[in-house]
């Protein structure tokens, strides 16, 4: 069995670091389907955007998309409109997130397809 070294360890272990911030990033109920409608609509204003993701509070959403400000996913913009309303687009940064979306939804497609032919 071929040792380790120092480096490939050290690699490994940010990789793995790298992974939990990912998913902690994206993690959770809601935040995937608020970037995923980002990506799909553009800018979108935040009664839009709640309407879009079925079954999510206000309260809720405002958290999302808080942390998501917080994390550079997201760009909250204050129009100066009577009344005024408040819209979210998509970072350049977040658009790096397609290419997981992407991958997610073929897998979920292929696996509805193996659940629903009954396995493997």
């Amino acid at each position: 069995m071929p040792l380790i070294t120092r480096c490939e360890k050290n690699e490994k272990r940010e990789r793995s670091l790298a992974l939990r911030d990912a998913i902690e990033l994206l993690g959770g109920k809601w935040k995937i389907c608020i970037l995923q409608n980002l990506s799909l609509y553009g800018t979108m204003r935040f009664k839009d955007l709640q309407e879009e993701v079925a079954g999510i509070s206000s309260k809720v959403l405002t958290k999302e998309l808080q942390q998501l400000e917080q994390n550079f996913l997201v760009v909250r913009t204050i129009n100066n409109t009577k009344p005024v309303t408040v819209s979210y687009s998509l970072t350049e940064h977040a658009y790096e997130t397609r290419n997981v979306f992407n991958a997610l939804l073929e897998f979920g497609a292929k696996h509805r397809a193996v659940v629903k032919s009954g396995g493997g």
